[in-house]
């Protein structure tokens, strides 16, 4: 690896074209350490638009070739969801470190699928959720587990967006894991999780679309300690897009933004609050990206931040409550959408 041991840079592949992909590619140019030298997409036109557009030296109109680049250390995959499982192992199949945008894939098992390969094959994997690598929210479990607010007893979050989005958007097609919880309910499921870990008991009630994915959704977890999470999402509602955890000696309240935050208000009997901040100069995007090529030069395979069992328990968490939803998609079925190389 170019960067190992902190010499050169790490040598970045990028995984489809769109927005999400546009996004961290611009913020991964401004990191020092770090180089993008390919890109790659099902369609030639569009790889070569973007390696253009970011100054990339390598497009490839195909993700099998981008995989088979052994000048990439590790390749950051922003397809929608659907396809997760399809381009992640393809790349570990080749040898490349990877990092998956959330949500990590469509259920658990095809999440088990890529967390067996990576370690089978001894290959960094990590799914990109940045509200795990953001200081504000390391600074608040360090809280919680010192017992600054006491025993957890209740994890409030939610997160929405008004719309409304056409039929044919991503977010209301099936085949491409469509709905509010896979693509923003993950956020409060990985936030109630990160604090409590894997639910016992998992309830959900919402609407669900003509297409038949969940356009409002709530869900209550429960913990045999006792613990609760409520929590929402939705595509139909610009929701307050906040997060709260109370303990039997406080709570700590996350202001709108909760899974990118800059602050906290820390709340105990008897003192007046505290505005809580963790600065470390980075924007979010380049916080998942420092955590892998940190991984990558002290030779760990799975980040202690973003640990792969969590990221299978939240999926687990996911799947039974779209189970409770009545959510199918085709991939439920027995297919094998998303193969496109």
């Amino acid at each position: 690896m170019a960067g190992s041991g902190g010499v050169g840079s790490v040598r970045w592949g990028v995984l489809a074209t769109g927005g999400i992909a546009a996004s961290f590619t611009a913020d991964l140019l401004e990191m020092a350490d770090a180089q993008v030298i390919a890109v790659g997409s099902r369609r030639p036109e569009s790889a070569e638009r973007f390696a253009e557009r970011f100054g990339i030296p390598r497009a490839y109109g195909g993700w099998k070739e981008l995989a088979a680049d052994d000048d990439i250390d590790v390749i950051y995959v922003a397809t929608p969801h659907s396809a997760h499982r399809a381009a992640a192992g393809l790349c570990l199949e080749a040898g490349r470190a990877v990092l998956c945008e959330k949500p990590f894939t469509l259920d658990v098992r095809q999440a088990e699928e890529l967390v067996d390969l990576a370690r089978a094959r001894g290959r960094f994997l990590m799914e990109a959720m940045w509200t795990y690598c953001d200081p504000v929210v390391r600074r608040m479990t360090e809280l919680v587990h010192d017992g600054a607010i006491g025993e957890v007893r209740a994890v409030h979050a939610d997160f929405g967006l008004p719309g409304p989005f056409d039929p044919d958007h991503r977010l209301r097609d099936p085949a491409l894991g469509g709905g509010a919880l896979l693509d923003l309910g993950v956020y409060p499921v990985s936030f109630a999780q990160l604090l409590l870990g894997e639910p016992d008991e998992v309830r959900a009630v919402g609407q669900l679309s003509p297409e038949r994915v969940d356009v409002n959704t709530g869900l209550a977890l429960g913990w045999d300690s006792g613990a609760v999470a409520l929590l929402s999402c939705s595509i139909t509602a610009d929701t307050p897009m906040t997060a709260a955890v109370t303990g039997t000696a406080g709570r700590i309240e996350f202001p709108r933004g909760f899974f990118h935050p800059e602050r906290f208000v820390l709340h105990r009997p008897g003192r007046d609050p505290e505005e809580i901040t963790a600065a470390d100069g980075l924007r979010a995007y380049q916080r998942e990206a420092a955590e892998v090529m940190r991984c990558l030069r002290a030779g760990e395979t799975e980040s202690p931040l973003v640990p792969l069992d969590g990221t299978l328990a939240v999926m687990r968490t996911l799947d039974a409550a779209r189970e409770r939803l009545g959510v199918r998609y085709p991939e439920d079925r027995g297919g094998r959408g998303g193969q496109g190389v």
